[in-house]
């Protein structure tokens, strides 16, 4: 009787440890799956967004109405964004649903590169696009007062150098793993890091230094300079409000709101950028301390990577929303496109 009910105490135990595992299993699946929507909605709204808003830029462009410089910078960050939700959000979205796992080395190396530059790209143009406000919109008497005649002339020439410069950064490193890994064959291999569509191998001879030099100071340097930005667009928009109170409506120029309002989007675009760009850096940050991670924070880190390239266009295109109306206007009526560059 003793072994009988011994042999159905463990058969009931075997049960229970069989139910408890495909509950187990359920959520998880039910988990990743509701990951996998977040990412489809994401990455489909936020490709609908950024291509919406960059026919925006390219239709300005061909009927002749003015570009803004800001204009200029804006159209660089959103190919940018469209390179991040590409390489990033579309592999993720894949991979979470279980439509198809990237295994070629080489389309994992391009990938990667490509997120890099849009990632790169995007706070560059970010930065440019908070200090070059700034400028324009400081007092006559300040001393940026002799780069607001200048600052326009140079936008288009650093967009291009940082396009240059990412590309010829991020093309560094990959290129440096494949030759070491082919030197020494992939004996110093030390660490494969799954980001769930690819893995990337780290090599104990890519030096950190190099590293922090070329990737980690640059973006540093960027968020400080876009805190500064966002701090002095602050404290200008402020002092311009204590002047109006007590200045009567009827002698403040009609360009001071509008630089006023355009000030208030790129301000907030600013800060959303920032508060992103802080979420993924302590994200990536955990991410790379584990050599093993789990699928949660791998998913939330790619979650946390595509989020501003989704917001992003949606707040240009709400700053923008006055310009397309009158230039869609002109399309219509046929109007002269002198009339339109006045506005």
């Amino acid at each position: 009787m003793s072994q009988i009910y011994m042999s159905h105490s463990g058969l009931r135990n075997h049960c229970c440890h069989h139910i408890k595992g495909s509950i187990l299993n359920d959520t998880t699946a039910s988990s990743q799956l509701a990951f996998g929507i977040t990412f489809l909605l994401q990455t489909v709204l936020g490709i609908w967004g950024n291509f919406s808003l960059l026919y925006r830029y390219f239709f300005l462009y061909h009927t002749q109405c003015r570009l803004r410089v800001t204009d200029l910078i804006c159209k660089h960050l959103t190919i940018a964004n469209i390179l991040v939700i590409l390489s990033k959000g579309v592999p993720q979205t894949i991979t979470t649903l279980r439509l198809k796992y990237f295994a070629s080395d080489f389309a994992c190396k391009l990938i990667l590169y490509f997120e890099r530059v849009g990632r790169t790209m995007s706070i560059s143009t970010t930065c440019l696009l908070s200090v070059f406000q700034t400028i324009t919109i400081s007092p006559k008497n300040s001393c940026w007062k002799n780069l607001k005649v200048k600052a326009p002339k140079y936008i288009a020439f650093s967009i291009s150098f940082c396009w240059i410069q990412c590309m010829f950064v991020h093309l560094f490193f990959p290129l440096y793993a494949l030759y070491v890994s082919e030197k020494w064959h992939s004996t110093n291999m030390t660490n494969t890091r799954d980001s769930g569509y690819c893995a990337a191998t780290d090599l104990e001879n890519i030096s950190g230094s190099i590293y922090t030099a070329l990737v980690v100071f640059p973006e540093v340097s960027f968020s400080v300079l876009i805190f500064w930005a966002s701090g002095s667009m602050i404290l200008t928009l402020y002092r311009h409000s204590q002047r109006v109170q007590y200045i009567h409506k009827a002698s403040v120029s009609p360009r001071l709101p509008a630089e006023s309002r355009a000030t208030q989007s790129i301000l907030l675009l600013a800060s959303t950028f920032m508060c992103f760009h802080t979420l993924s850096c302590i994200f990536n940050i955990t991410l790379a301390l584990f050599h093993n991670p789990s699928w949660w924070l791998v998913y939330t880190t790619g979650l946390i990577n595509v989020c501003f390239p989704f917001i992003s266009p949606f707040l240009l295109m709400s700053r923008d929303s006055i310009i397309s109306s009158l230039c869609f206007l002109y399309m219509k009526n046929s109007v002269s496109p002198d009339l339109i560059r006045k506005m």
